[in-house]
């Protein structure tokens, strides 16, 4: 077993809706906040506050805040200046590695575009 996520409760989580451990052992743990507004919305520096002062109630020294709206720029500088690592994931960037990783989506068509192989005439 290479790690597993957990989900946590679906209310009162204290800010943390994901634990996912990247090892079976559970040394590298990554806390994970997941918050869906509209996609004109934007999540500011609050937000991260609160996202960091549950990762230092659980003594953790990495999350990722994932949301489908855009951060302030105030809430990028906040995330930028921690101690901890916090990485900040928009809902393009978001959108992007879903796809990229199969997670929550699911093929409606593959288009192949292919061009002569000249080698192969010669």
């Amino acid at each position: 077993m290479l790690g597993k996520a957990t989900r946590t409760q679906l209310s009162n989580d204290g800010e943390i809706d994901w634990i996912i451990d990247q090892d079976a052992l559970g040394l590298s743990r990554i806390y994970v906040q997941a918050k869906r507004y509209a996609l004109t919305s934007r999540v500011g520096r609050p937000e991260i506050q609160a996202f960091v002062g549950a990762l230092h109630g659980v003594q953790a020294n990495q999350g990722a805040f994932l949301t489908t709206a855009q951060f302030t720029t105030g809430a990028e500088q906040y995330a930028e200046s921690l101690n901890v690592r916090v990485v900040l994931i928009d809902g393009p960037r978001l959108a992007r590695l879903m796809i990229r990783y199969g997670v929550g989506v699911q093929v409606q068509q593959v288009v192949n575009v292919v061009e002569v192989d000249e080698d192969f005439f010669e």
